[in-house]
């Protein structure tokens, strides 16, 4: 996820004109093709073995399975933002680096850093109604349309709107790209495509989905444009998941970095593709007439003829989460202020409103499961994470850099935590090597393979590939490109401030079941268990493909830490600007 507080990062001093429209144009790099000097150091042809033996003691399934049991308990009610269950998380994972020898590594010497979040409960209307020359359309609540709140206040209204089909919402200087044609779209309300255009290879990577293809970038687009509110439609293939994930994620309460100067929207909301088919048809038009229109640079903004007004009540709260941070001091006199960055997020959820049929029951006469436990999203990253600080204090000598472990918080919220970690770093980014980043862990046992999301980007290739080919396994590409994955989650918000980052996602190729099996789990997974409630806690797992990949990450944190040079982004990276920015901000 994202949020408009991205748009206040990109904003930053140090960063170019080039970042501030978050141009996502990935440069493909040939393998050792004029790639940094880290990534050219010759590294062991295979593992050490003092690496090894921390890794195969450390890395362990009761090591992964222990904290996954217990940050997946009900009793932990899903770790919503600000609840019981994430201040319990908080102290059960600073706990734990205490026991495992960190030092806090929060701000003023404290093991978390604690920030405001703005919760917004939106009570949306049971009907939303479009008016046009024909009859006037009803859209009804969570079957049809997702709609919130985007001002921080109680009360938004809007008025007798006109509403604009606008294709993508896409401003991309660099491909000469304006969906927008420069018209007056203040007060509007804006319908938009999700994703980006995908027909020609050469315009925002072809099937690749960039940043101008996330839902946050819909959302900070349009309020750019001064609209008073924008509609995203939702289809399975272009979200990535199905309207269930639409409804579940953002049915309930919305958490947000409390606002400053940043363009806002009265609303953000999501409609179905059949929905917005009938909205459509209302003006008297046909949605993909309007969506093979969008496809060309010569595209402008369409009026429906339709009005719509809306008005909604919001409960406001401002209430704290937190990050929380350890720190293991590196050995070299000189390495020792750079650091490796680990990180997973330890939100979820939390739990769903009651239904009415369940309303008064005692919970063991309650039909519905409101508890959304998180157990693979992401109580896994935050075991592999916590397994790999086991192992890096397993080693005989401590790494010559600083090793920091973040959990951060809010990241179902649209990144908030790691937003607020880089808004506010306990080190300069320029001082940050390198972030490896932990999401979902692979429940179902070994793979050949190994993903790497943001592959071609940076000297960190060569780090995973090394580190993947001790374990005698293959590296892929993002095997699901269009799902635009580098940027939903928290590795993304690393990067906008500079920081080469790796981010391993679970392969396909599993030991001992046929081709194509390992896509269809992933497939079935997301079509029922995400961001749902059941995504629980299973004895039955198989974590041989879970230590896998906590291994992998505790090699390439390794093989950073032995080279002499920082990582880099690859020449042309489109966060290679800011990386030297902050480099030279910390030059001696």
């Amino acid at each position: 996820m994202s949020s408009c507080k991205h748009a206040r990062l990109l904003a930053a001093p140090l960063l170019t004109a080039r970042l501030l429209t978050v141009r996502c144009l990935v440069v493909a790099v040939t393998a050792g093709a004029g790639l940094p000097a880290v990534a050219q150091e010759r590294a062991p042809a295979a593992v050490p073995a003092a690496v090894a033996r921390a890794a195969e003691q450390a890395i362990t399934r009761a090591t992964l399975e222990a904290p996954v049991r217990f940050l997946a308990d009900d009793a932990l009610e899903g770790r919503g933002p600000a609840t019981r269950g994430d201040e319990l998380a908080r102290l059960y994972l600073s706990t734990r680096l205490q026991e495992l020898g960190f030092e806090p590594g929060g701000p003023n010497g404290q093991w978390q850093q604690p920030f405001d979040i703005v919760g917004l409960a939106t009570q949306m209307p049971a009907t939303w109604t479009f008016s046009g020359k024909n009859q006037p359309l009803e859209l009804q609540r969570r079957d049809e349309f997702i709609i919130n709140s985007g001002m921080q206040r109680e009360q938004v209204a809007v008025s007798d709107a006109e509403v604009v089909f606008v294709g993508y919402g896409i401003e991309a200087p660099e491909y000469r790209w304006n969906d927008f044609k420069n018209q007056n779209l203040k007060g509007k309300i804006l319908l938009m495509l999700n994703n980006d255009p995908a027909a020609d290879p050469k315009l925002f990577e072809g099937e690749k989905r960039l940043y101008y293809g996330r839902w946050g970038y819909k959302y900070e687009s349009a309020a750019r444009q001064g609209a008073a509110g924008a509609i995203i439609i939702h289809t399975t293939p272009s979200a990535g998941y199905p309207w269930q994930v639409v409804q579940t994620s953002w049915g309930t309460e919305q958490f947000e970095l409390p606002a400053e100067n940043e363009p806002r929207l009265q609303f953000k909301a999501w409609a179905t593709e059949a929905a917005s088919r009938r909205l459509v048809a209302a003006a008297g038009m046909d949605l993909d007439k309007l969506i093979a229109s969008a496809q060309s640079r010569n595209f402008k903004p369409v009026s429906l003829g339709l009005r719509t007004s809306i008005s909604l009540q919001t409960k406001v709260a401002r209430v704290r989460s937190g990050n929380v941070a350890g720190i293991l001091r590196g050995s070299d006199p000189k390495l020792a202020s750079e650091v490796i960055l680990y990180t997973a997020h330890h939100d979820h959820l939390g739990v769903a409103p009651e239904s009415p049929a369940d309303a008064g029951k005692p919970v063991a006469d309650r039909k519905a499961d409101r508890i959304y436990n998180g157990a693979v999203d992401n109580a896994t990253g935050c075991a592999q994470v916590l397994a790999i600080a086991r192992a890096i204090t397993a080693l005989p000598q401590r790494p010559r850099r600083t090793t920091l472990v973040v959990f951060v918080a809010a990241e179902e919220q649209g990144l908030l935590g790691s937003l607020y970690y880089a808004l506010h770093p306990t080190v300069p980014a320029g001082k940050i090597a390198a972030n490896i980043n932990y999401d979902s862990g692979n429940i179902l046992g070994a793979t050949r393979d190994v993903t790497l999301i943001g592959s071609g980007k940076s000297s960190l290739d060569r780090v995973a590939q090394t580190a993947v080919g001790w374990q005698g396994r293959s590296m892929l590409p993002d095997q699901f490109p269009d799902r635009g994955f580098f940027y939903r989650s928290d590795q993304f918000s690393f990067a906008k401030i500079g920081v080469p980052a790796l981010y391993f996602s679970v392969g396909t190729d599993y030991v001992g079941r046929p081709p194509g099996w390992g896509k269809e789990r992933r497939e079935e997974y997301e079509r029922t268990n995400y961001h749902q409630p059941s995504d629980e806690f299973d004895p039955n797992w198989n974590y041989d493909g879970m230590i896998q990949d906590a291994q992998l990450g505790f090699y390439a944190g390794w093989l950073i830490d032995q080279s002499d040079a920082m990582p880099a982004w690859n020449s042309g990276d489109e966060f290679e600007a800011v990386r030297k920015s902050a480099l030279a901000a910390v030059a001696n």
